[in-house]
């Protein structure tokens, strides 16, 4: 583990190839559920967007997911169209503007589950100007982001391979070249020498070696065939440790599914 905070995740994978790294990537994003806003009640609407406009907008507001208390409505035991307790979460919105001119924010959602709730209270939704109203009922469910973006649990999720960088002392003469041409600051003078100082931050655009006055260059880029460095960003639905375990069941239940196609 290289880095980890609240919405971020940042592993070194050895003894991986591409196709596994990918395929747990495009789990990450397309597999693995969380909860969003599916279905709009309006009430009573008198803001100048549409119903339409302001459904897709709480569609894309994140609300903090519990995956262990609910099912994917495919899943569910109640088989119903309209959900139940068990996989489905309502939301009301109630506001007025009565004095003057406001703005609805994510925050004035009140879902019926404290824990199912806007990752922020400030995402703004519209805003009514003096005499305008919006109440509405919201439906929540779990759902995945190969159905739609708005289920995707993170906003990034990549990969790249782990650099590696050897510079030839002997041919080297410290020009500075390579450093000053670096755009993100992974070589550094030090001592009449060029030293690799942030191997991980490379993008391996390999600027260094062809700006290098040596020939054959005094620095060779290359990568690790089996060791990847596998970047998640979370939306704040879920802790991004968790997501990269639940990508990892799913793909493991999808292998053995497959492996028993095969048998047969």
């Amino acid at each position: 583990m290289l880095e980890r905070d609240e919405k971020n995740l940042r592993l070194l994978i050895r003894g991986a190839d591409a196709p596994f790294i990918n395929a747990l990537r495009r789990n990450v994003i397309a597999e693995v559920p969380c909860m969003a806003i599916d279905d709009v009640v309006i009430i009573e609407n008198s803001s100048v967007f549409h119903d339409e406009i302001i459904a897709h907008r709480l569609g894309l507001i994140p609300l903090k997911t519990d995956l262990d208390g609910y099912n994917l409505p495919e899943e569910c035991s109640c088989k119903s169209e309209f959900g139940c307790n068990l996989c489905r979460v309502i939301l009301t919105l109630d506001r007025e503007a009565k004095e003057g001119a406001i703005t609805v924010y994510s925050g004035d959602l009140t879902s019926e589950n404290p824990n199912i709730v806007p990752v922020s209270d400030k995402i703004p939704i519209v805003k009514l100007a003096k005499g305008q109203k919006l109440r509405l009922e919201a439906y929540a469910r779990l759902g995945k982001g190969k159905n739609h973006a708005k289920w995707q649990p993170v906003s990034l999720c990549s990969y790249k391979y782990l650099p590696r960088i050897n510079i030839n002392g002997e041919s080297c003469d410290a020009c500075e070249k390579c450093v000053e041409i670096c755009p993100r600051k992974v070589l550094a003078k030090r001592e009449g020498k060029i030293e690799v100082r942030n191997l991980l931050a490379c993008t391996l655009c390999r600027d260094c070696v062809d700006v290098c006055p040596k020939q054959p260059p005094a620095i060779e880029v290359d990568w690790e065939k089996n060791a990847f460095i596998f970047s998640v960003e979370s939306t704040g639905v879920l802790p991004p440790e968790r997501i990269v375990m639940e990508a990892v069941k799913i793909l493991n239940k999808d292998l053995e599914e497959l492996a028993k196609q095969i048998e047969v």
